[in-house]
């Protein structure tokens, strides 16, 4: 018997899947990615990931982008990705993998990554809220409560980007792995790492997995890139996804506005995840460092 899509998520650390982006959706995202696009790279949309900083705060040191931020933010006025976010197709695949029921779900991210349009940029092996100077217990003990909630990234071109090490969100990296992963410098050759694999996906497919994950990933500027990248969690896990989470500046979500654009699915999520912004008290902080 095949191994389940869960049992394959919870095996490798992800699993892909095929068509979550219908006709419907796709006919509405593929305008909304390519205004989104233009306005970022125009400089009309600011909130972006910027060519030299890997992760947040990301600044505004440089005018090309590797990414976009905040896509359900009102001011965008693209209602497509907040549609495709609370879709039947999506959240179904959220609740099998996470293991849980709807009530528990939480809003969190959802952002678009591109190509840069000047030249091309890495991200160095990481896991998303696990510091790169970790020791072997400070690894085992964040890997151990790191199950309430999932990332993914759905091409709408074909993507190649992605590299991972299949089961790494389960152990502490090897000598070997931490050799490969112990600074601030991106890889010269992601497949120097030991046990990674290239993930592609084609168009329309969809790579959902652990965000500490041992992975990187690598920006060709001559290779068009439309991937839509988001994340939810559920509330069984606490305030343990806060700080990964709300680093990205979530404020936004508090306002009516916002939550006006959503169908009810999506109000009854944005309930959690602003519980969790007001649970936490000062600065979250940041998961990891740029510089």
């Amino acid at each position: 018997m095949l191994p389940s899509r869960r049992q394959l998520y919870e095996q490798q650390g992800y699993v892909v899947v095929p068509n979550l982006v219908t006709e419907e959706h796709l006919a509405e995202l593929e305008p909304a990615c390519a205004r989104t696009i233009a306005k970022t790279r125009a400089g009309e949309w600011t909130l972006r990931r910027t060519v030299g900083r890997q992760f947040p705060p990301y600044g505004d040191d440089d005018p090309d982008s590797w990414g976009v931020q905040h896509l359900m933010h009102p001011d965008l006025g693209e209602s497509a990705f907040a549609r495709w976010y609370t879709s039947d197709a999506l959240v179904d695949v959220v609740k099998e993998l996470l293991g849980c029921e709807e009530e528990q779900l939480q809003m969190e991210l959802f952002n678009l990554l591109i190509n840069p349009s000047a030249h091309s940029f890495a991200l160095r092996w990481h896991r998303d809220d696990v510091r790169e100077t970790a020791s072997e217990d400070e690894e085992l003990e964040a890997l151990g409560v790191w199950h309430h909630g999932v990332q993914w990234n759905t091409a709408l071109r074909k993507d190649s980007c992605l590299y991972v090490v299949p089961g790494s969100h389960k152990f502490p990296r090897t000598p070997e792995q931490r050799a490969q992963s112990c600074t601030l410098d991106p890889p010269k050759d992601p497949m120097d790492m030991p046990g990674a694999v290239q993930v592609t996906l084609q168009s329309g497919e969809t790579v959902f997995y652990n965000n500490n994950i041992l992975h990187c990933a690598t920006y060709d500027n001559r290779e068009e890139r439309i991937t839509l990248h988001a994340c939810m969690g559920e509330v069984r896990g606490g305030p343990s996804r806060a700080r990964n989470i709300l680093q990205h500046g979530l404020k936004w979500m508090k306002e009516d506005r916002f939550r006006d654009t959503l169908d009810e699915r999506g109000k009854r999520m944005l309930e959690r995840i602003v519980q969790l912004q007001e649970s936490v008290h000062g600065d979250a902080g940041y998961s990891l460092a740029n510089l």
